[in-house]
Order: C-alpha cells, then structure tokens, then sequence
C-alpha cells in the first residue's frame, strides 16, 4: 500500500508488450475490482433505493419497449417461437440494445478516464492503465443485470429458456476485448483533444442507427449492408439474438475471426496508451 503514496515521474517510459499487459493486470487485479465496486455503488450513492436500480432500471426500460413498439408501432418480430404476442419485439430488440448499451457506455466515458482521475497521473504511484478495465468491469455489470431481466422475461413470457443462452459469454467476449482497445485509444487522445468527447457521443449515436437494434439485417437493402456488417456491434447482436432468443448455436468461425482481431486492437491500444501516458502530466 506504501507505494501508492510514493512521488513517480509522469514522464518514464512504460512498457507496451503483452507480457507486460498480462502482468499489469494480474498484479493490479484486486485494485481494480475494488474501483469497480465502488464505480458501481457510487453511481446509486445517496438514492433511497441504492444498487436496486440497477435491476429496476432495465426493468423499466423493458417495459418502456414493449409499450412502445407493441402497442404504438404495432411492431413484430417474426422468428420468436409462440403466437406472435406482442413482447416479441421488445425481447429481441432488448438484446440490440444490452449489447449497444455496453458499447456505448465504455465509448462515451473513456475520453473523460483520465481528465477525471488527474491526480493519479501527477500525484502518485498508480497503474493508470486499467482504469479502462474498471470502466469496463462497472459496464458489464449493468449488461449483467440486464441479461438477467431478460432471460427472466422470456422466460415468463414463453415458459421457458434457451438452453443456448449459456453462451452469452464468450459471444460477448470478442466484444469486449475490441471496446477495451479503443478505450485505451480514446482515453489518450481525450487527455489531448478535449473535443473527442462531444466527437464521440455523436458516434455511438450514429453506431446505434447502423447497427440491428431495433431492425434485423434482413431488412436492410443490399446497397447499406456492408455499412451495416462492417458495424462492430453487429455481428454481436445477431450472435447474441442467436444464443438467447433463437436457440441457435454461436457461429463459432465468426467469433474465432473477431476475437483475433479484437485481441490485435486491443494490443495496439494498450500500446498506443502505454507510449502516449509520458505526455498526460504536461497537459493535465
């Protein structure tokens, strides 16, 4: 603990090989499930209901969708097993919008990772590098809780669950290790642009629109496909819509592929962070 008081340069070298990302990791994984924790229980501080909400907020938007889609837009999503009942939609589309919501809420706050924890860069020995990871392990919380919801209303709604949904995983899992890449990225260029920020929320707003969240790629004319597929979130959704709602099994092919790539974007993020942390303490 003694070492988290001790005066460090900003300004050293730090090491970019995976070796080293591993051994970062490991030795500072304790520390980094306590941020966590408490970036997860801050968020509710002071409300009467505390870390409930992170049940009730998916909850309430699950209904908010089946309302919504169902009895406004008279919305349908056919390959649900069942009648056709009007939770359909919502269901299916709900999985669109976990996956997009764990996507998104690392994008959005990573610009602002070191901006708000200046005093780790300047002040004392502490491993900056995985403040992206405490991000992410507070994201996939909430898409934790919300899988839940989820497979508790489908549950509910068709008497049973897909006993594919045990997958869910190590579908999300290429997702993550690619978000985290780009969260070191962004983290970095949001200490020196200040505009990433605002430049980003427009993007995951756009990414949301081109991804199958709330339309099945079948719908999609041939001529946007390729914005679509070239999406990262979607070959996710649809993986994630296959394992939970269809009972179909992980096209394991596709997620080997993107899990190589993700893992190759997260190593050039890692590095890209590693050798640009030199310059925080100048500009922060």
């Amino acid at each position: 603990m003694s070492q988290h008081a001790v005066s460090v340069n900003p300004h050293a070298a730090h090491p970019t090989s995976p070796v080293a990302l591993a051994k970062s990791l490991w030795r500072n994984r304790q520390l980094a499930m306590q941020m966590t924790k408490r970036d997860v229980v801050g968020r509710y501080k002071g409300s009467a209901m505390g870390l409930a909400w992170s049940f009730f907020n998916p909850v309430f938007m699950l209904l908010v969708y089946t309302y919504v889609f169902s009895e406004i837009f008279k919305s349908r999503w056919n390959g649900l097993g069942g009648d056709g009942t009007k939770t359909q939609f919502a269901i299916v589309l709900f999985v669109g919008m976990i996956v997009q919501g764990l996507f998104s809420e690392m994008l959005n706050r990573a610009p602002t990772l070191i901006l708000g924890n200046a005093n780790y860069v300047k002040k004392v020995v502490f491993p900056i590098e995985i403040l992206p990871v405490v991000t992410l392990g507070a994201a996939l919380f909430h898409s934790l809780v919300s899988i839940a919801v989820l497979l508790m209303a489908f549950g509910l709604f068709n008497g049973y669950l897909q006993w594919t949904a045990i997958f869910i995983p190590l579908v999300l899992l290429p997702l993550v290790i690619l978000t985290l890449g780009i969260v070191w990225i962004l983290a970095s260029l949001g200490v020196f642009l200040r505009d990433v920020g605002q430049f980003i929320g427009v993007i995951t707003t756009v990414l949301m629109f081109l991804a199958p969240v709330f339309y099945p790629v079948s719908a999609v004319p041939a001529s946007l496909k390729p914005f679509i597929m070239a999406n990262p979130m979607t070959f996710i959704i649809e993986q994630a819509r296959d394992v939970l709602v269809w009972g179909h099994m992980p096209d394991w092919a596709g997620l080997l592929v993107y899990t190589v790539v993700a893992i190759l974007i997260a190593l050039i993020g890692f590095v890209w962070f590693q050798k640009t942390r030199k310059g925080f303490a100048d500009v922060l």
